[in-house]
Formats: structure tokens, sequence, C-alpha cells
């Protein structure tokens, strides 16, 4: 017979059906690729590198990454390259940009299961892998076609290897393959090389609480060839870069060098140009709202942490040293955006696991869960209700982003509500779950189709081609890369990074050589310089600017910025 439960109490049974984990994944997949196709790339990182990626399968120049025709030295090329693999595969942009952030989660998952579940148990490992998937920044960045879902998928494999080979098994094979994936980390994004961290916890755990393997540093030879193979993985985009380079003779491609391997790595962390924060950013502006739950569940979380550490229990010192290391090092430097701890967050999950039983019975916690819910759901009906009922404020969002989400607001408000009314107190611990699932499912569906619209030129495009057909070429001022992307004409532009005013002068001698030549600029632009602001044709509203168009008419009589020395970059899309 099954033992009564208090419904403070709520029974964990279930989590021991065999086939719980099939379910899991099978659920993760479906919540993760849900809305796969039905939105094009967003800005303000998503077109940019499905652009880059669309360019590589057109060129077949896949080693020096090209936007629109500009070499584009930010990043390494490796997530580029897995967006141009699914285009080149499936032929869709829509599929392709979003499956490898997609499928470098689902792996994410599973790593943090398995770890989970040889570290303590299979309950335990599912907890981890559950603490993950319905966490906020997690899922928000697995929809999301940005390098940091990969680069936190090869990350958590260098975590998993040095975790197997210092807690597990003490095979020098997964201290190799941890140091492998930190190679295809730093070859996707500069700072792969972070499970490198895990060894001053591991040395502390060593020293401190396991004087029996002390011997076990003697094997120099072995420990240095971890970052040996590192080098070496490095080395396989690399040295083919840089021979290439040498042998060209081209100062584009000397300046892509010294640009990815300096300016973009040591230059960008120490001496960071923009997103610019305090030190305490992370902890206090982005850990609150991107780690729920477990934010929620750190005051209940630290005593047994510390508890843990006390005992020398290395499955938490580890781990929970690596994420504090982790928090540290990104919060020294100057330049932060939320995501970029994103790479802890699998980490962090895991180390909270074996507590989650404990935690979601505790009356504190349940009652944080549903204030959050509460206040969201409340938040998002009222919004709704108001925008239908025309408050003037909501109206003027409304007319300022084009969108009417005031029924999608309801919808998902409405949701919440629900989610509290009938998962009982009995089940207080899927409230959450369900809750955020449901809110992903909404917008990934509805919410894509609303804003699809709203994140992309193609009504610019569309207005272009009713008043001048098909037959023009378009030159871009002061623009973002999709308009690029969706260009359904022949673009030129005079590089990202040339002054506005710069490339406004260009595009007036670059005007004058063919009639069926337009320049597509943001109404803003038009200051004097150049151009007769009065002569522009508008073309349309799109991300937050009017875009107009300029053809020789539009010229003033003489443009007094020189445009020597500005470069044109072209780019002919495949298809028409």
């Amino acid at each position: 017979m099954c033992s009564k439960k208090s419904v403070s109490q709520p029974s964990t049974a279930w989590l021991a059906h065999p086939c719980l984990p099939w379910f899991f994944f099978l659920f993760a997949a479906v919540l993760i690729l849900a809305g796969t196709g039905l939105r094009s790339p967003w800005p303000a990182d998503e077109p940019r590198f499905a652009l880059i990626a669309k360019e590589m399968v057109e060129s077949g120049q896949w080693l020096f990454p090209l936007r629109g025709g500009e070499y584009y030295p930010d990043k390494p090329p490796v997530f580029m390259w897995s967006i141009a693999v699914f285009y080149a595969l499936t032929g869709s942009l829509k599929l392709a940009f979003l499956l490898p952030s997609a499928l470098c989660s689902l792996l994410t998952l599973f790593l943090v299961y398995d770890l989970g579940s040889r570290l303590w148990n299979r309950q335990t490992g599912l907890l981890a892998a559950a603490s993950l998937l319905f966490s906020f920044q997690f899922v928000l960045q697995a929809k999301s076609a940005q390098i940091d879902a990969m680069v936190t998928c090869w990350i958590t494999l260098g975590c998993y290897g040095m975790l197997r080979f210092m807690l597990t098994e003490r095979r020098w094979r997964w201290y190799f393959t941890a140091f492998f994936f930190m190679g295809v980390g730093v070859i996707t994004k500069g700072v792969g090389f972070l499970p490198v961290f895990m060894l001053i916890p591991y040395a502390l755990y060593v020293f401190r609480f396991k004087q029996s393997r002390r011997n076990s540093f003697r094997d120099i030879g072995k420990w240095l060839a971890g970052p040996a193979i590192m080098l070496v993985t490095i080395g396989l985009w690399l040295v083919p870069m840089l021979l290439v380079v040498d042998n060209s003779h081209d100062p584009l491609l000397q300046q892509y060098r010294d640009n990815i391997l300096f300016r973009q790595t040591v230059t960008r962390y120490a001496d960071s140009w923009h997103h610019i924060k305090p030190f305490w950013y992370y902890v206090l502006n982005v850990i609150p709202a991107f780690w729920l739950p477990l934010s929620v569940a750190l005051p209940w979380l630290i005593p047994g942490w510390v508890k843990a550490l006390r005992a020398g229990d290395g499955r938490i010192l580890i781990p929970l040293g690596w994420v504090l290391l982790v928090l540290i090092f990104f919060s020294i430097s100057p330049g932060k955006r939320g995501v970029y701890i994103l790479p802890a967050l699998p980490m962090l999950a895991l180390i909270a696991s074996p507590y989650v039983t404990e935690i979601v019975k505790r009356n504190g916690f349940s009652r944080l869960i549903t204030v959050i819910i509460s206040a969201l759901s409340l938040v998002l009906l009222t919004a709704g209700v108001a925008g239908l009922a025309g408050v003037d404020k909501l109206l003027t969002l409304q007319e300022k982003f084009e969108v009417t989400p005031w029924w999608w607001f309801i919808f998902t408000g409405s949701c919440g509500l629900a989610t509290l009314l009938f998962v009982r107190e009995k089940n207080t611990p899927l409230r959450w779950p369900v809750f955020i699932s449901l809110l992903w499912v909404s917008w990934s569906t509805w919410g894509y189709v609303l804003l699809e619209n709203v994140k992309t030129p193609v009504n610019v495009y569309d207005n272009i081609r009713a008043h001048h057909g098909d037959n023009i070429e378009v030159g871009l001022v002061d623009f973002a890369e999709q308009f690029i992307l969706f260009s359904p004409y022949p673009v030129t532009h005079f590089g990202f990074h040339t002054p506005t005013e710069k490339q406004l002068a260009k595009a007036y001698v670059w005007l004058e050589d063919n009639p069926s030549r337009f320049v597509l600029t943001s109404k803003n632009n038009l200051k004097g310089l150049c151009f007769d602001s009065e002569k522009a044709e508008p073309a349309g509203y799109a991300h937050r600017n009017e875009w107009v168009l300029l053809f020789s008419d539009s010229k003033l009589e003489q443009c007094t910025i020189s445009a020597e020395g500005i470069p044109e970059y072209h780019y002919r899309p495949a298809t028409r």
C-alpha cells in the first residue's frame, strides 16, 4: 500500500519510474523545439549569424566569415558553420538558424542528468536536468540563435569530463576529453576554456580532504597533456587561418586576424568598449530574474552547501567553487551582458539537485513561487485588459512597436492564474514547471506570429518593390544585418564600422554610376549631409526608425565630406 502523505510533503515516488527519463527528454525536446520554423532571425544577433551562414553556403567561403561581403572578425566561425550546415541540408533558414542552439541545449540537459545520476542517483539526475530545463535563462537561449547556448554546451562537456575524472572514474581519458571540448569552446567563443577553473577547487579538495590523492599531482606529463590537447584543437581552425592570411598578403585578412586574436579577446575582456556595467551587475540585476526558480531557492540551498563543504563533499565543493569563479571572472570585466554567465547555470542546477525534494516542501519557497507566478500573471492580464480598453499609455506603446499583444497577454496571464487554481497545494512543486512551460509554448507560437513582421524589415522592402519593381540595386547606410538578410535586391554597403557621414558621402558618389540605384537609410541620418531630406522617398517604418529611399534627384549640388578611401562591399542574394 502507498503511505499517506501530507499536503506539505509531496510524493517523489514517481521520480523512480523507469520510463520517466524518456518522457522527460521527449518533453524537453518539444518545449525547446516548439516554434522552430515559425519565425525569422530577429535582432540583435540572430540576423548577423544567419546572414554569415547563408553567405558561407552561397559563396563557398567557410574559413573567413563574410557579412555582406565584409570580413566578420568578432567571433570564430564554429557557430556560423553549424547554422550553415543545417541551411545546406534543409534549404530553409527559418529551420536552420535555431537548430544548433536547440540541439546543444538538449545535449547540455543530458550531460547534467547523467552527471547527477552518476554522482548521486537517477532521481537526483532527473531533478538536476529539470532544474535546468525550467530555469528561465536556459530555455530563453535554447530558443535563440546566439552563440551562448552552444558555448555553454561545450563548457558543460568540459565540466562533465573534469568531474568524471575527478570524482567518479579517475580515468585520464575524461580529463583529455574535457580539454578537447574546451578547445572547441574557444573556437566557438573565446571563453570556452572556463572548465580549467575546476582545477582550483579540485586542488583545494584534494589537499584539504583527500590526502591519499596527493600523489596524483606527480603525473606532470598527463596533467600538461590536457592543455596541449586544447591547443591542438584550437589549432584545427587557427593554423589554417593563419597560413591563409600569411600567404594572401591581403591587408583586410591581416586586419581580420589581428582583430579576432587580440581585440576580440584580451582587449574586449580587459578594456571593453560597450555594455559597461558595475561589478555587482550579475548578482543584483541578472541572477534574481534570469536564474528563476533557482535564484529563489538560494536561501535554502546555501545552508546545505555549507554543510557539504564542511563535510568535504567534492560533489558540491568542486562545482560550487567553479560557479563562483566563473561569476568572479565575468564580474571583473567592465563589459557585461546577462547572457555571459549562462555557462555557470548547468553546474548550479547540478549542485542544487540533491536538495530540491526538501526545498519544495518548504512553505516559504512555495509561497515565493506562488507570489512570482501570481504577480507575472496579474501584470500580463491587467496589461491585456487595459490595452483592449484603450488606455492611452498602452496605445502609445502599441503604435510605437506596431504590435497588438493584448489578447496574448490575457491568454498568458489567464494560464498563470489557472495554474495556481488547478495545480493544488498537494502538487505545489509542479506550479512553476507548468507555468513556465505554458509561457514558452505560447511565446513560441502565438508570440512568434505576433512579432514576426515587427522584427524584420520585410515591410520596407515590400514598399520598395511596390513602387520600383525588382530591377534595382540598393545601397545601405547606417543599417543592421537584417537589411541585407531580407533584401530581395543586390546590396552595396560601405562598411559596418564606417562613420555614418562617410557612408553618406560614399553613397553620394555611388549613385552617380547608375540610375537604377537607390540608397536606403534612416530618416534620422539626413541632417543636410549630402542629400536633401525633402526629396527623400518614405520607405516605411522598421526597427524603431523611419526609413527613406534616396536617388540621384535627392542629392545636394555637392557633398563636402570626402569619400576617399571608403570601401564598397557587395552582396547578391542567391535567390530573387
